[in-house]
């Protein structure tokens, strides 16, 4: 039987490495093309040590994407239109998995969040299969975990976003302001118009190209997609950008109709599978989930305030779990097509 073939626009992206690595890490039956995150150029990428290999992104053309039984989509919006565009011509008609939600407003589009779905062959295989933002997934899961142990009567969350989720120049431009301000330089601020370094931001500058709230309403969008079917209160949310360069961390308030106490709900997270760090162990931070796939969960209290509630505190990798969403979506669509 022979390997399914999936085709990665923006392979050179730090999303695009976070999935060849997963792939290569969980030893997938895949032979995984790699296109470059603009459609004219072919790119090389250098190793991220000195005993890696180059790695070849080719430029994208109708030959990459004939092979291709699943076409990943998370290169530059020109670069994914062309894709989606040359598999809409192609005879073999691979599926479309959108990791950048470029396309969640078409029609054909369908919100994935894998981890949460009880039966993912229900929706089309022709449908352009948009992952759910790594924050609103994660948030989501946790949630409907609670609430099926617990009910919850509201919940309250506050968002850090690391720098990454604006990809490489998020990165580069949070590292380039830190140096800059230790040396005394002018900051760069072509992402954020403002200094993110060593700060904290409830919104950007005026002239970034991306606001901070469009972030938040598409966070919010996609827990109503994903909590609305489980008749699980929506959660009121707001989002800070944080001076970190990859990680989510998020504090969460959760009133319940009947509170546990805290050791109850770290019991009944951890048989759900999560990662709860106890009082004895290094609390959930983006430092110590970097890496790693799944929800860590410490510092769970009683709200002494109100009677029914506790706060979480909650951190995930959110290249890893994007990733690990992009792979269980691609995987599950290569086995309806009849591949491994």
């Amino acid at each position: 039987m022979r390997k399914t073939e999936w085709l990665l626009i923006g392979g050179d992206s730090i999303l695009g490495r976070e999935i060849r690595e997963l792939v290569e890490e969980q030893d997938l039956p895949v032979t995984l093309q790699l296109a470059a995150s603009r459609p004219a150029e072919s790119v090389v990428a250098a190793p991220e040590d000195d005993e890696g290999d180059f790695t070849v992104m080719h430029a994208l053309d109708a030959a990459l994407v004939e092979t291709a039984d699943v076409v990943l989509l998370g290169g530059a919006p020109e670069a994914n239109r062309e894709a989606v565009a040359l598999a809409r011509k192609s005879s073999s008609r691979p599926a479309l998995v959108d990791l950048t939600g470029q396309f969640e407003d078409l029609p054909e589009a369908r919100l994935r969040a894998p981890l949460l779905e009880a039966d993912p062959g229900a929706v089309p295989e022709d449908a352009i299969h948009t992952l759910a933002h790594p924050a609103a997934a994660a948030l989501a899961r946790l949630l409907d975990l609670l609430h099926r142990r617990r009910h919850i009567v509201r919940a309250v969350a506050t968002i850090l976003e690391p720098a990454s989720q604006q990809g490489r120049a998020g990165v580069d431009e949070l590292h380039q302001q830190t140096v800059s301000l230790l040396n005394f330089r002018a900051l760069p601020q072509a992402v954020f118009d403002a200094q993110v370094s060593f700060n904290l931001l409830p919104r950007y500058g005026s002239a970034a190209p991306h606001k901070l709230s469009e972030a938040a309403e598409r966070i919010e969008r996609h827990l109503a997609s994903l909590l609305g079917a489980r008749r699980v209160p929506l959660p009121s949310v707001r989002l800070i950008q944080a001076p970190v360069f990859h990680g989510y961390c998020m504090s969460l308030w959760v009133e319940f109709e009947k509170r546990p106490p805290a050791h109850v709900l770290e019991r009944e997270l951890e048989e759900a599978g999560l990662d709860i760090r106890r009082a004895d162990a290094e609390p959930a931070s983006n430092l110590a989930v970097a890496g790693q796939v799944g929800l860590s969960v410490s510092d769970i209290a009683e709200d002494r305030a109100a009677p029914q509630a506790a706060w979480l505190w909650v951190a995930f990798d959110n290249l890893r779990a994007h990733a690990e969403a992009a792979l269980l979506t691609a995987g599950s669509l290569a086995r309806r097509r009849g591949q491994p």
